[in-house]
């Protein structure tokens, strides 16, 4: 079952993180004591999940509500993966690098600049777009194209709602998103050497208006973690996770498909749409399966799905397209 009823208690109510790190710390040192004599890489994993090399600091809480638009049925992924297992190049191309370096990244004040085909260009402050709408408890899933997953409870609304507030012109086909850089903060930046920064992204306008694409605060009932992406992002839970743009400081609305960073990288590997097909492989790596973070190693692999499970969703945007040739 992929959306069903909300919840009656928003996430930011119910078991707090910390709690719930602490239940999951637990839970996995039995787990791990019980197995100690397995592998000397289990032990390693195990000491970074019961004291992590980098302490996350708590977010701030926020006041959300049920979402419809939920998904139901999964187990989430702990906040300690969540948070130690990301893909932010500006702060380090290893997994658990941004969680160490991000912290630098000044998240207030934060505006964010709305320019392109508009009526007018427009400026937002982080606190501003946080009281836009009601702040809602979205569950989805997130699929990386190395083949790994995460579940994820998300704190945010419908990009859409932003849109509307930006009065983009009827020759706004596109909506592109660029993230902060400063090389002085972010001075990661250049172990990939070939990557030009800012990192870039978008979205067809009909993709962006989808009520399933979310403009994202804040995860597990608090705000984001810098290497998450704070403080605000994009999260669209049909494509691969490189698309879901982190720390956004521009939105620009287009009548041309906008440049965006891995497509400029490698077109042949990294199309326009990157929608979760696990018809279409990408080297180095099979997009039939995937590994779902942070579950016992019996459990992890699972056969990906379509559009990442939301097809009765998201199909229809696609109706009529070789998805093999718009990847």
């Amino acid at each position: 079952m992929l959306i069903g009823k909300p919840p009656d208690i928003p996430s930011s109510e119910i078991t707090s993180r910390d709690a719930h790190l602490r239940f999951l710390n637990r839970r996995r040192f039995l787990k791990g004591a019980a197995a100690a004599g397995v592998a000397a890489l289990a032990a390693d994993r195990l000491g970074q999940l019961i004291s992590p090399r980098t302490t996350v600091r708590a977010g701030t809480k926020l006041q959300t509500v049920p979402s419809p638009l939920t998904t139901t049925g999964e187990q989430l992924t702990s906040y300690a993966d969540i948070t130690h297992y990301n893909n932010f190049y500006e702060f380090g191309v290893d997994k658990g690098d941004p969680s160490k370096n991000a912290g630098g990244l000044p998240t207030r004040p934060w505006t964010v600049k709305v320019d392109g085909k508009v009526v007018k260009p427009l400026t937002f402050d982080i606190d501003t777009l946080l009281k836009l709408r009601p702040l809602e408890d979205r569950v989805y899933r997130h699929r990386c194209v190395e083949a790994w997953s995460m579940v994820i409870p998300w704190v945010g609304y419908s990009l859409s709602e932003f849109i509307k507030q930006c009065n983009p012109l009827p020759s706004a086909n596109y909506v592109q998103f660029l993230s902060y850089y400063d090389r002085h903060v972010e001075k990661w930046a250049g172990q990939d050497p070939g990557i030009s920064w800012p990192y870039s992204e978008g979205l067809r306008m009909d993709e962006a208006m989808h009520p399933l694409t979310l403009l994202t605060f804040g995860l597990y009932g608090e705000t984001l973690p810098n290497q998450d992406g704070a403080p605000v992002r994009i999260v669209v839970p049909w494509k691969y996770g490189f698309k879901s743009a982190k720390s956004i400081v521009t939105v620009r609305f287009s009548d041309k498909q906008p440049p965006t960073t891995w497509n400029d990288q490698a077109s042949d590997e990294y199309g326009f749409y990157s929608n979760v097909n696990p018809n279409v492989d990408r080297v180095p790596w099979s997009q039939k399966t995937e590994r779902r973070i942070g579950l016992p190693f019996y459990q992890q692999n699972r056969t990906t799905l379509m559009f990442n499970g939301y097809t009765d969703q998201v199909a229809s945007l696609y109706a009529g397209m070789d998805l093999r040739k718009n990847y």
